[in-house]
């Protein structure tokens, strides 16, 4: 019995081995980094590598704080991001709404499924050339569309730079944000959905309450943890957003300043040649997570009291 237990255990044992890799590369690649930044942050490191280190503890903190270009690209990023989730969740309520209503009895959901979270699979400078060609404002096809349109009504139409010019490029960015991810919450809400006993939605019907009746009543409230979810992820993903903005939209444009976002000024102190302050970007990178752990917090406790 005794050799039996030692045959078993150092059989478990190997389990570490096939594990161990993936520890390995997580603590590099992950671990290491969050904990170099964080002591980065606290010192005075322009270039690494470049200096000597000093210690100066929270003078960064400090600065990004009162910083009032942090404050702006935060705005900047609050403002891509509202205009984003409110058209996002609001296609995606929209579509859950039809698919899951009983008296509709919509066909091929998968079908529906793949179109809409196909735009999701485009990597993101695709998205970005792609729609830098549709919104040129010379010889886009949107204002090419725009155009005609007017034309057939005997109206004059001035070509709009939606990307170059400060009053629409964030808009813009916000409603291609939204192209690219809606399908990822209406399948995330329609998962939550499919979730629910048909029953519920039957019995409403048998005693003849409305759509939004049943809406409001059984679907809100049972997919709320779903609900949480998308909120959530949303909020991470919005307060983070990069690539769309700086990939479509160049520092020397005049809409920049307009659409320069936490993540893009972060960008500009740790990478950009001639203003690399790596410790401020570090600080900077830290902020962020502050402001999105404050955030999500407060998002989870409200939805939490609701659900009391």
């Amino acid at each position: 019995m005794g050799k039996k237990k030692k045959g078993l255990k150092s059989y478990d044992n190997m389990g570490y081995l096939f594990v161990l890799p993936f520890v390995i590369v997580f603590l590099i690649f992950s671990v290491y980094p969050v904990l170099r930044t964080l002591y980065l942050s606290f010192t005075d490191v322009k270039l690494v590598g470049a200096q000597t280190a000093h210690w100066v503890w929270f003078d960064n903190y400090k600065r990004v704080f009162t910083d009032k270009y942090f404050y702006k690209a935060l705005w900047n990023t609050v403002k891509i991001w509202g205009v984003n989730i409110v058209l996002q969740l609001g296609v995606a309520f929209l579509l859950m709404m039809v698919f899951s209503d009983v008296k509709y009895k919509m066909k091929g959901l998968g079908i529906f499924r793949v179109i809409y979270y196909l735009p999701n699979l485009i990597a993101a400078t695709s998205v970005a050339f792609l729609y830098k060609t549709l919104l040129d404002w010379r010889y886009g096809t949107f204002n090419q569309i725009i155009f005609q349109i007017y034309k057939l009504f005997g109206k004059t139409y001035n070509p709009i730079d939606w990307l170059g010019t400060g009053q629409y490029a964030g808009g813009t960015i916000a409603v291609i944000q939204t192209w690219m991810w809606f399908g990822n919450s209406f399948i995330m809400l329609m998962a939550g959905v499919q979730g629910i006993s048909k029953d519920y939605f039957e019995a409403a019907a048998i005693d003849g309450a409305g759509r939004w009746t049943v809406f409001g009543k059984i679907t809100l409230p049972l997919i709320r943890p779903i609900l949480m979810y998308v909120a959530i992820t949303s909020l991470i993903g919005g307060l983070q957003l990069f690539d769309l903005p700086y990939l479509m939209v160049s520092p020397s444009s005049a809409s920049y300043k307009s659409v320069e976002t936490l993540v893009m000024y972060l960008y500009k102190f740790g990478f950009r040649t001639g203003t690399t302050q790596i410790s401020y970007a570090s600080a900077i990178a830290y902020a962020i997570f502050l402001i999105i752990l404050v955030v999500s917090l407060i998002q989870l406790k409200l939805f939490n009291r609701k659900e009391d």
